[in-house]
């Protein structure tokens, strides 16, 4: 079975109130010995007339929740499987025959 970690790595955000605009994320994926990951961004813009959470409201499984929300949880989660499934049969292999 595999194991999915969302991980906030780090946020940038507005000096002057604090509203997060780029959100850096890595989500990894483990089953059994075999790994993959991703990392990247997100980025988010003020919407005049909407309420958010103070910056140091937030906590990681918000900002989790965001990301998950705009890259599409299960799109991520199954790209990563996918690479997790290709290491355990591979169509391709590099070597030369007399080595």
């Amino acid at each position: 079975m595999t194991t999915f970690n969302w991980q906030i790595v780090q946020m940038d955000r507005l000096t002057s109130d604090g509203f997060v605009v780029v959100v850096h994320y890595n989500v990894s994926a483990m089953e059994d010995e075999l790994s993959a990951n991703t990392y990247g961004t997100t980025s988010y813009t003020q919407t005049e007339g909407e309420t958010y959470v103070p910056y140091s409201d937030l906590t990681e499984a918000v900002v989790i929740g965001w990301v998950q929300e705009a890259l599409g949880k299960d799109v991520v989660e199954a790209s990563l499987q996918a690479q997790l499934d290709a290491l355990k049969a591979p169509v391709q292999q590099s070597g030369l025959p007399w080595n």
